[in-house]
């Protein structure tokens, strides 16, 4: 597939050289056109503005900071109508506080549901928001494949987050519309819990079965 990465930080490429492993034709973007150079000629990943890469894409995948991410949906959501569009991005207001990170979303609302209103013709899903971006592609634990949670209001754009996460080395857990974005971004903070008490990033969830 081609794919899209909006965003030049370190999701943005750890998803875009294991996305390019895995056999798709991506390119990464940001808003200042000759910011990605370095990285793009080191990896071979081509490279441009938000607005370019994201009208080559056939599957876009947001990775701004979650404050840049609905304007930037809203920005785009020409060239994103009718795509794929996979949210990578937590509602972060800020550092934590007491071992928690603050969201500026309020309850029963998330982000996400946030950035599909912003491009109503776009298919959103959240996808790749609750871990660190150094696991992001092919994570190695001890405990085996880990999860990645996935919601979106569109059945065939789940189906393909699933396959990329399958690509990347997860386990897909499908848990339904967009409406369980508020729990997912939720996710977020509880991996990072065990970081702030203990400097422990190095883990991911995994939905056990009998």
């Amino acid at each position: 597939m081609k794919i899209g990465i909006l965003g030049s930080g370190a999701v943005g490429q750890a998803l875009a050289t294991g996305l390019t492993a895995a056999g798709h034709e991506v390119r990464i973007g940001s808003r200042e056109a000759g910011k990605l150079a370095g990285f793009a000629k080191a990896q071979g990943i081509a490279h441009g503005t938000f607005d370019e890469v994201a009208r080559f894409a056939e599957v876009a995948v947001i990775c701004v900071k979650g404050d840049a991410a609905e304007p930037l949906a809203r920005q785009l959501a020409q060239a994103l109508a009718g795509k794929v569009v996979l949210d990578t991005t937590n509602p972060i207001s800020g550092p934590p506080v007491n071992g928690v990170l603050p969201y500026f979303t309020g309850p029963n609302e998330s982000l996400l549901e946030r950035i599909q209103r912003a491009a109503p013709q776009a298919k959103v899903v959240k996808w790749m928001n609750s871990v660190g971006a150094a696991l992001m592609a092919r994570p190695k634990l001890a405990g085996g494949r880990p999860a990645m949670f996935i919601c979106g209001d569109d059945a065939g754009a789940r189906e393909v987050a699933a396959r990329l996460s399958a690509e990347l080395g997860w386990q897909a857990e499908d848990v339904g519309p967009a409406a369980m974005g508020h729990p997912l971004e939720a996710l977020c903070q509880i991996w990072c819990a065990p970081g702030f008490l203990r400097n422990e990033w190095a883990h991911a969830f995994a939905l056990l079965r009998p």
